[in-house]
Formats: structure tokens, C-alpha cells, sequence
């Protein structure tokens, strides 16, 4: 049986994500910062028939996110695939002539520093065993630039530019680097529900061709 770790685990995608990974016999850990909401999420998966565990860290505290990656595999053994959801924290979306460094410092941190230090707590491993699967997710403002999307383009931006390049360095050793950009109307009972957007995730990892893609497919040739 095979492990997924969900960075930054929350109620919409990260759920979705452990339900579906988890049907097709994954283990799941989960990790935000806090423990009494991680343990309510895997008390429902495991009533599913799913076997889930959450650990608490900040993505931003190298030190907590350590802690939890050592007792992720002190619990289920070998991670085979990293799911990193970043969150802007409660720093609101600003227009880009509102836009200050401090708004844009604040996820900046969440969205960037959070994935390299997530990436680099496993990379190593995976680069050993020669195999595995890093999956990077981002808002459609990481594919074209909108003035609405101030600070968090920024962020969204870099980190895409990061995704790609460990892509291209990752693929010859045998580690899948995948991104999925996706609207930011995703929500529960719409056509763009987070359970769709799970599957997309999880199509991309099992066909292992494309280096990213958008949900909803397409749609950046409407936008545009």
C-alpha cells in the first residue's frame, strides 16, 4: 500500500484529495497546524475504510515541518506521493495598485517558501530510491497575470516557476513533478466541486505525462 502526504489539509481540496487517493488504497497523512481539526478529518476517513493520520507543523517552521515528515515515515514507512495545497493565510487578495510588500511578503511565504520546504524534506528520498511523485497545486493566476490578483500572482507565479524547474531536473531520476492550476470558484455542489478537482489531480499522477495542467481543462483558452 502506497502513502500520500496532503500539505496543507483543509475541509475543501485537501479532503477531496484524501478520499480519493484513499479509494484507490493509499494511506493518507495529512498536515496543517492544527492537530484537533486533522484528527477529525482522519477520524472520517477512517469510518470510510480508509486509514488516515494527521500531523500537525507550519509549512513556513522548517523545524515543525521536519518533525512531521519524520513522523509521517516513523508511522506509514516510505511516502510515495506530496500533495502541496499552499494557503495564502489570512492575508486578503489585493489589487495589484494596492499591492505592498508586506501583503505580498505573507504568502509569499505560505505559497513559495512552504513548497521548497516541503519539496526538500523529500526530494532526497525519492532522488535514492529512484522514484515518486511530488504534485504542486496553484490558482489560475499562476498561468497569466490579472491585476486583481495582486500579491497573490506574485506568489502563485514564483511558485509555478519552481514546479517547472524541479520538473525538468526530477524527471531523468525518476521523480514526477506535476502542477494543477485551478479556478478559484472551486466549491462543494457546483460544477467546479473539489471532489471533480481530485480526480483531475489523481489523472494527472497516474498518466504521468504532463507537467501541468488547469481545472477546468481548457479554460485558460477562455480567459485569454
Amino acid at each position: 500500500m502506497k502513502t500520500i502526504a496532503i500539505i496543507g489539509a483543509g475541509p475543501g481540496l485537501g479532503f477531496s484529495l484524501a478520499k480519493t487517493f484513499g479509494r484507490r488504497d493509499f494511506r493518507i497523512a495529512m498536515v496543517s497546524r492544527t492537530q484537533e481539526k486533522l484528527d477529525q478529518y482522519a477520524a472520517e476517513l477512517n469510518r470510510m475504510g480508509i486509514e488516515a493520520q494527521g500531523f500537525a507543523a507550519d509549512i513556513t517552521n522548517k523545524m515543525q515541518l521536519t518533525r512531521a515528515f519524520q513522523q509521517i515515515k516513523s508511522t506509514f514507512g516510505t511516502i510515495d506521493v506530496v500533495e502541496f495545497s499552499p494557503h495564502s493565510g489570512n492575508v486578503p487578495v489585493t489589487n495589484v495598485l494596492d499591492t505592498t510588500d508586506e501583503s505580498v511578503l505573507h504568502i509569499f511565504n505560505n505559497v513559495v517558501i512552504g513548497a521548497i520546504n516541503t519539496a526538500r524534506q523529500i526530494i532526497p528520498d525519492m532522488i535514492e530510491r529512484g522514484e515518486g511523485t511530488l504534485l504542486f497545486t496553484s490558482d489560475l493566476s499562476a498561468m497569466s497575470p490579472s491585476p486583481m490578483f495582486g500579491n497573490s500572482g506574485i506568489a502563485m507565479s514564483g511558485l509555478r516557476n519552481y514546479i517547472l524547474n524541479l520538473h525538468e531536473r526530477l524527471l531523468p531520476l525518476g521523480v514526477f513533478v506535476g502542477h494543477l492550476s485551478i479556478s478559484p470558484l472551486i466549491k462543494k455542489g457546483t460544477g467546479f466541486d473539489p471532489d471533480q478537482v481530485a480526480e483531475a489531480w489523481y489523472n494527472l499522477y497516474e498518466q504521468r505525462e504532463a507537467a501541468e495542467e488547469t481545472f477546468p481543462k481548457g479554460i485558460m483558452q477562455v480567459l485569454n
